[in-house]
């Protein structure tokens, strides 16, 4: 006579070290999927973050600096149509319009914030 099978439903005895390394893989899974996913997303954002940083400063230098040249090449041109050009004048001139622009815009961007702020 031949033993009967067991029911699909119970597992046999003999697979308790399969189970037990099923259940640590799955606990394992489960707590590196809370721990490290949060950690690699919040470095993510630190990185790109601070390399936008960079790269927006990099830019920002750059414009003030075209925009500097541009009014140098600007004033000296409307100096020399005058006939008012020294040596050296359109680069204080340049200097004063682009330090009341810069000023004017961050007066703006004050009165902006402060009114945000109310």
């Amino acid at each position: 006579m031949s033993d009967p099978a067991p029911p699909a439903s119970v597992a046999p005895r003999d697979d308790w070290p399969a189970q037990a390394a099923d259940t640590i893989v799955r606990v394992v899974g489960q707590v590196r999927d809370k721990t490290t996913g949060p950690a690699i997303t919040a470095s993510r954002a630190i990185v790109f973050g601070l390399l936008a940083a960079i790269l927006g400063t990099v830019l920002l230098v750059a414009v003030s600096m075209v925009l500097l040249r541009v009014t140098v090449i600007g004033v000296h041109e409307l100096l020399d149509v005058t006939n008012l050009e020294r040596p050296g004048r359109e680069v204080w001139i340049a200097y004063f319009v682009d330090a009341a622009l810069f000023a004017l815009i961050g007066a703006v961007l004050w009165r902006r914030a402060s009114r945000n702020v109310s």
